[in-house]
């Protein structure tokens, strides 16, 4: 709010908030304490989340612009090392999840949230920025890479498995960051491609949907949903003001094909010759966290592990009738969609998969 206003309230509560962090008992605890419970003394699951350090980096750094006071950068810089030292993976991407039971730290690897991604990818290029050292912004853009790279769909649009959880809005923020104050023209032409995917089916609210290459939101769309699209497309205007997409209703030529069923097996097959899927079913089934399941992808495992996370709902409730998961290619061939359990973990639970069919472009 300050940075739009100017307002000297919103101000000083932002830097009440960000004290506020620092006096609550139980977050630094475990046998990792410089990474933040989720929940003081790790109940809940003993779950740690760079979601908590990313936010912080960012709200530090803004004080920091906002205030020019050193210790706001000096706590940024702990808390980006830290990041770094517990999350990130030699993918050059950030997992989103640690599990400290309070004798060992461990990851839960291929968690790639867009939301943690792009406030690092933005940490690291304000970083160098405010210090003048280019090896953050070195670091900001080999993991803008590896998301352009490895969380994209095969038709190079990025497909965000992550749950209803996540947020794409600061993936867009930091691709733009990127691609306008550092000239760096695959940030652009990713925001582009992204923006055409996601403009090309919008509902009759205009929301679009979490997967930008997937169909439109039928019945429910979260804010969860819908933010990567909004902002995807506010960055790519300031780029290309006059830009449109380039398959408008892609979807509309969809037909849907009735396949109700569930993973009860070693895995579920879908076998079909076509251009683009989207497989259909009830976000929070059984609501409204544990139960997820793995994919691949013609065969290959997706970079993004978290699968299919059917079972978390954001507003806790069941949302029937949701995208599960999208998939486009640039031409029409045949393929196979395999589902497999997923393995137990604290934050998502057992395996969990049901659909109630899938939307085919032949």
């Amino acid at each position: 709010i300050y940075q739009a206003t100017g307002s000297p309230v919103a101000l000083a509560k932002a830097k009440a908030a960000l004290a506020w962090l620092g006096t609550l008992p139980g977050l630094n605890t475990g046998a990792c304490p410089s990474v933040d419970y989720q929940w003081p003394f790790g109940h809940r699951g003993h779950l740690k989340t760079i979601e908590t350090a990313s936010n912080y980096i960012k709200a530090a750094l803004l004080l920091y612009k906002a205030t020019g006071t050193r210790s706001y950068l000096t706590s940024a810089l702990a808390q980006y090392a830290q990041v770094r030292r517990y999350f990130l993976e030699p993918s050059g991407l950030y997992t989103a999840y640690l599990i400290d039971n309070g004798t060992s730290c461990q990851r839960l690897p291929g968690r790639y949230f867009a939301s943690v991604n792009g406030n690092m990818i933005w940490a690291g290029q304000r970083l160098a920025k405010v210090t003048g050292k280019l090896v953050y912004l070195r670091e900001a853009v080999s993991t803008a890479k590896a998301v352009q790279a490895r969380l994209s769909d095969g038709a190079g649009v990025f497909a965000d498995l992550q749950a209803d959880n996540d947020i794409a809005g600061p993936l867009a923020e930091a691709m733009y960051a990127l691609a306008r104050s550092d000239h760096q023209a695959f940030a652009a032409r990713w925001l582009l491609a992204n923006a055409s995917a996601a403009g090309a089916d919008v509902n009759a609210a205009g929301e679009y949907g979490r997967f930008f290459d997937g169909p439109a939101p039928a019945v429910l769309a979260t804010a969860w949903q819908t933010n990567g699209g909004i902002a995807v497309m506010q960055a790519a205007a300031g780029l290309d003001p006059s830009g449109r997409p380039a398959g408008p209703q892609f979807w509309a030529r969809a037909a849907f094909v009735p396949d109700r069923r569930a993973l009860t097996g070693p895995s579920l097959t879908i076998a079909f010759a076509g251009r683009a899927i989207a497989i259909m079913g009830d976000i929070g089934a059984r609501c409204c966290i544990a139960g997820h399941a793995r994919i691949l992808v013609d065969g290959v495992p997706t970079a993004n592990q978290a699968g299919i996370w059917q079972n978390m709902s954001s507003p806790a409730r069941r949302q029937p009738d949701q995208v599960l998961f999208a998939w486009r290619w640039p031409r029409t061939g045949h393929h196979v969609i395999t589902i497999l359990p997923g393995q137990y973990d604290p934050e998502e639970g057992g395996s969990y998969f049901a659909m109630t069919g899938y939307l085919l472009v032949h």
